[in-house]
């Protein structure tokens, strides 16, 4: 039983040190590969006419889509390296949370251990939690295992024997959540960055689509056109990807809180199942 328990936790710390290895080098990397795509990949001379990127962008093909994001300006880079932590933040969280769902429904796994526990099958629970899996499951075993240990001890009364049952759920839970919510955070600051980091290029570009405009004589047309290609490009950048954090934020943020009420419900389970029996 001591074995299982250790087995459970090593799992989890397992995994939290990858969630926090994969934060620790996705930032520098995406930044990395959102530079290098701008310069090399939007910034190539085959975008712009005469191969010169000072020169607007290409006026057909993908060169031309190419073309004209470069000309958003420094900020681009630095909004193209949130929308790849954006997208790698989203596909790791996607993976751990279906993962950590298990193989089958919470709810069917639910009924399956009320069905163990009203036939007094305790080791058929853990073993259905060992071929569930995931978060419910893992604090199901955790549980399970301290009610095998509570209906061998006859040095504490029911009350007692409940709370510890209780307590037992309560910091299985504990264990279990800061996987399922790690490297949320990322996706909820990008929600609001991305914004903040848009509208800098935004004013950045309207100072120099005004510059072009307060010259003296005729408006020079290009200055313009650059000016304001800046402001649009990193707005549309910038909101798009807030968005997008935003959606898959409240998305696994959903699915957690699920998983949480299918834990909570699993433990309730549990400690009336042993009140009831002992009565």
């Amino acid at each position: 039983m001591a074995t299982a328990q250790k087995t459970v936790k090593k799992d989890e710390k397992k995994n939290g040190k990858f969630s926090s290895a994969f934060a620790a080098f996705l930032i520098p990397i995406c930044l990395l590969v959102g530079f290098l795509i701008y310069i090399f990949v939007m910034g190539n001379p085959s975008n712009f006419e005469g191969g010169d990127p000072a020169n607007h962008p290409v006026k057909e093909g993908a060169g031309s889509i190419l073309g004209l994001i470069h000309k958003g300006g420094w900020v681009v880079p630095v909004l193209l390296s949130f929308i790849l932590i954006n997208i790698s933040v989203s596909i790791e969280r996607y993976i751990t949370l279906r993962r950590a769902s298990g193989k089958e429904s919470a709810q069917v796994f639910i009924s399956k251990i009320r069905g163990f526990l009203a036939n007094n099958d305790t080791n058929g629970a853990i073993a259905a939690c060992d071929k569930q899996k995931g978060s419910v499951a893992n604090v199901v075993k955790q549980v399970m295992i301290a009610y095998q240990k509570l209906e061998q001890d006859n040095t504490m009364d029911l009350e007692k024997k409940m709370l510890a049952l209780q307590k037992e759920v309560e910091e299985a839970t504990s264990l279990e959540l800061p996987m399922l919510e790690k490297n949320l955070i990322i996706l909820a600051t990008l929600s609001s960055v991305s914004t903040l980091v848009a509208l800098l290029g935004t004013v950045l570009g309207m100072i120099r689509a005004f510059a072009a405009l307060g010259t003296g004589g005729a408006p020079d047309s290009a200055a313009l056109a650059v000016g304001i290609s800046e402001a649009l490009i990193n707005t549309a950048l910038g909101i798009g990807n807030s968005a997008i954090s935003a959606i898959m934020y409240a998305t696994y943020t959903s699915k957690i809180d699920g998983m949480t009420y299918a834990i909570d419900e699993a433990g309730y389970s549990i400690v009336q199942t042993y009140a009831e029996k002992h009565r």
